[in-house]
């Protein structure tokens, strides 16, 4: 059975770098939402190679009724974000279309 990508995971990855003040100015960072379901492999991919800093957000999922979801985003300056956004579009679409 497959175990569940948590937060914590992530940030442990993360320790060794050092990690953004949390009375850091949030006006100048940006987050991009990882859809649920995403593998784990690109998700860790994104946080070493863009910098990232993984948070959770709370957000309303509308599927078949309106439910809140713990879901895992990642914070950073928006040069960053967009490059990361592009990354994970190109993975997703090349792990969708894979054999």
């Amino acid at each position: 059975m497959a175990r569940k990508l948590q937060l914590e995971d992530l940030e442990r990855s993360k320790s060794k770098k050092e990690l953004k003040s949390d009375e850091q100015d949030l006006e100048d960072l940006y987050d991009l939402i990882i859809p649920p379901g995403t593998p784990s492999y690109i998700i860790y991919d994104l946080v070493e190679e863009f910098d990232l800093e993984p948070v959770e957000r709370k957000l309303n999922v509308h599927i078949v009724e309106t439910d809140e979801r713990d879901v895992i985003a990642l914070r950073g300056v928006l040069e960053e974000v967009q490059a990361a956004e592009k990354y994970l579009h190109e993975e997703l679409n090349a792990w969708v279309n894979s054999d």
